[in-house]
């Protein structure tokens, strides 16, 4: 049986010596200052015992792991209607691209790139002003991880809102098509501002456990969302939770994952785990380079790839 206290803490230590660590996003100046260093991670297992290491406990901001929580929120609130909006399918193109808006007439491949995510905070936004529609999000996300202590980062959200022209074009040119419904500066508000939630590693293992427990908060305890649903969310985690590295990601890892510019991943091992890791260092594809290598070394460790044997 895999000793996960200690497993977890090799990891940080080998992640600690490793010289190269990718490239902190620089578009986003709150990002661009924080030291690439820094490593946390957090593992939460199935019988609620939490394994943490590095630092596992550090704020950071979430970026587009919020995608998953606002995708949760969005189906709560219009079901499989959701999917007229927006696709299913990997996108196979950089998270913010906008060629394939144009080719296929305004209606975004996958919930987890910029502009599905857009479309959600849409969908999220119908009947409320955006303080609102924000402030519902972030209680949902504390609700799921049993934490009122979690904030959104207003310096960087400012800082996205400043900068964010790429996201700007993307919502300007769905309202084109009527894919975006409100007026999308409202519509933006609420996507930078949910980006913008800080999150430690334990915060962020602990409120994706309903994925790993089939939609349930805690076993036995209340339903967050059906159990379909649930698996549906992990699958669409594997297959594009990762931009146009997922293949890579499912290759390496094996696990339904969600990256964020801001260096953390969410992974799941549905019946096993929630995990966390965060190393602000970025890959290529903007994913975090080390997140990405502990939880392969995770994954490899204890068997839980959704492709291993049972």
């Amino acid at each position: 049986m895999t000793d996960l206290a200690r497993l977890v803490g090799d990891i940080a230590r080998e992640m600690a010596d490793l010289p190269e660590r990718g490239e902190v996003a620089t578009y986003i100046p709150p990002l661009a200052a924080i030291d690439p260093g820094r490593f946390g991670l957090c593992v939460v297992t199935a019988d609620g015992a939490i394994h943490l290491a590095g630092d596992a406990l550090e704020p950071f901001s979430i970026q587009s792991i919020s995608k998953v929580f606002a995708l949760t929120q969005a189906l709560g609130k219009v079901g499989e209607a959701l999917w007229s909006r927006v696709g299913r399918e990997p996108s196979g193109t950089p998270f913010n691209s906008i060629v394939q808006l144009e080719r296929e007439q305004g209606i975004p491949r996958n919930p987890f790139i910029n502009a599905g995510a857009l479309v959600v905070a849409d969908i999220n936004l119908a009947g409320h002003a955006p303080r609102v529609a924000i402030g519902e999000l972030l209680r949902f996300v504390r609700h799921l991880a049993d934490d009122e202590s979690i904030v959104i980062d207003e310096i960087v959200a400012r800082a996205e809102q400043a900068t964010g022209f790429r996201n700007i074009a993307l919502a300007n040119y769905m309202k084109a098509f009527g894919t975006i419904r409100h007026a999308p500066e409202l519509t933006l508000g609420v996507y930078f501002h949910q980006c913008a939630i800080a999150m430690s590693c334990r915060q962020l293992a602990m409120a994706g456990r309903f994925l790993m427990h089939g939609g349930l908060h805690a076993p036995g305890g209340a339903r967050i969302v059906p159990a379909r649903r649930a698996r549906r969310i992990n699958a669409l985690m594997l297959t594009c939770g990762h931009y146009d590295a997922s293949g890579d990601f499912a290759f390496r890892v094996g696990l339904p994952g969600k990256s964020g510019v801001g260096g953390g991943i969410l992974a799941i091992a549905p019946g096993k785990a929630s995990i966390a890791v965060w190393s602000p260092g970025l890959n290529a594809s903007g994913n975090s380079q080390l997140g990405t290598l502990a939880l392969e070394r995770l994954a490899d460790a204890t068997g839980w790839s959704v492709f291993a044997e049972a």
